[in-house]
């Protein structure tokens, strides 16, 4: 990517943390930090280097948002403040549907173009679709989620240090 973006946006399921919010049995309780059990006893956690990614790009002020769709909403908002990420992100877009209309949100509230976004996202079909939008979109494959590695590749130098 030759310029900088104006807005990093992140799907939730596999792209920050390494479970499906929808498998989730709430009510949910503190382990550790950073690691909560839900009511059948599945212990879940962020991928490794999500606290550091996300820590960095918001010191280097980059605006911060979240494209998710998950049908259970109100689980997905629980966990990010579970995870103590929620206040990370500006923009939130997390219900089921389009990420078309997810992004056409972001586009209205935060008047970025489409050209000045970029977007990880473990499922390929969401990739190409909000790809057509012009928006800079990438595929983060075999469920690994994001990784320091992922954000310097793309930016071809170390946005993150």
């Amino acid at each position: 990517m030759e310029v900088l973006p104006k807005l990093i946006v992140f799907d939730l399921d596999l792209t920050l943390w390494p479970f499906r919010t929808d498998h989730c049995q709430r009510p949910f309780k503190l382990v550790s930090f950073g690691r909560i059990k839900d009511n059948d006893g599945n212990e879940y956690e962020l991928y490794p280097e999500v606290l550091d990614i996300l820590s960095e790009l918001k010191k280097k002020n980059y605006t911060l948002a979240i494209a998710s769709r998950i049908e259970d909403i109100s689980t997905a908002y629980l966990l990010l403040i579970y995870f103590n990420i929620s206040d990370f992100f500006k923009f939130k877009e997390i219900y089921p549907g389009s990420k078309i209309i997810h992004f056409k949100w972001l586009n209205l509230k935060s008047h970025i173009p489409y050209s000045q976004m970029i977007f990880f996202d473990d499922d390929k079909r969401n990739i190409h679709t909000v790809a057509k939008l012009g928006v800079h979109s990438y595929h983060l494959k075999d469920n690994k989620g994001i990784s320091l590695e992922n954000v310097r590749q793309i930016f071809n130098y170390n946005i993150i240090n």
